[in-house]
């Protein structure tokens, strides 16, 4: 009971460090998220291991953003080879490939997640969005890239986006510590899907006037199939995990 208590107390302490020094970035993030939509463009989300988790929280749900479309790739992923998929996030060149698939434009909008906010795979992804001149909002630990070894690129995420969100994990991301040697209860998860919805809510207030409500509603509620497929007309085509 100790240790949940004490997880509790981390995950509340550290959601309230955001909530007190991220919200002028967070604004900021919902009102690029907004500009995109009203430009008609699509808000991509990028994240490698378990930071791809990220990219389908904003995906295809109830209380979503239509315009989001998650960029998913399975060697960036766990379930084919959670060694493999470490090996291809420090592998040169593969964001940079997956991400033409999608082709970019520049009234676009590109997330990443990455936790210790070095890895080749975010930073290289960052660095071709700017490439094509879309812009970019990335997510990560400070205090963990401040300690971790750098990719070639030797910068971190926070020196090469737009927009930059602190997630306020502590390096190596766990939370408990049973021993000097064994710590567990990671945080990034929780606090990235806390960001994320953070500015969704905000995006939410932005387009509270639009004529349709861009965000899709839950499939067992009354009346959304109707609504979620006037959505679809326009979002199936431009998002293939649709």
């Amino acid at each position: 009971m100790k240790n949940i208590q004490q997880f509790q107390k981390e995950v509340t302490k550290r959601i309230n460090q955001i909530s007190q020094n991220e919200n002028t970035s967070i604004l900021e993030a919902a009102y690029q998220f907004y500009k995109t939509y009203k430009n008609d463009g699509m808000i991509y989300i990028f994240g490698t291991g378990h930071s791809h988790m990220l990219a389908e929280e904003g995906h295809f749900r109830a209380g979503g953003f239509a315009p989001i479309c998650p960029i998913l790739f399975s060697g960036l992923m766990l379930h084919e080879g959670s060694l493999l998929s470490g090996e291809i996030e420090r592998t040169e060149g593969i964001a940079t490939r997956v991400l033409q698939n999608y082709k970019l434009k520049e009234k676009d909008t590109l997330m990443i997640f990455t936790n210790s906010g070095v890895n080749q795979a975010p930073l290289e992804a960052a660095l071709y969005a700017k490439e094509v001149k879309c812009k970019t909002i990335g997510v990560s630990s400070l205090d963990y890239a401040k300690l971790a070894p750098k990719s070639k690129f030797n910068k971190r995420l926070d020196e090469v986006v737009n927009i930059y969100i602190n997630n306020h994990g502590p390096p190596g991301d766990t939370l408990l510590s049973i021993s000097d040697t064994q710590k567990v209860s990671p945080f990034s998860t929780i606090s990235g899907a806390f960001i994320l919805n953070s500015i969704i809510a905000h995006v939410a207030e932005l387009c509270k006037e639009e004529e349709f409500f861009p965000f899709f509603i839950s499939a067992n509620m009354p009346n959304a199939s109707h609504h979620n497929e006037k959505l679809l007309e326009k979002y199936k085509a431009r998002n293939p995990h649709i």
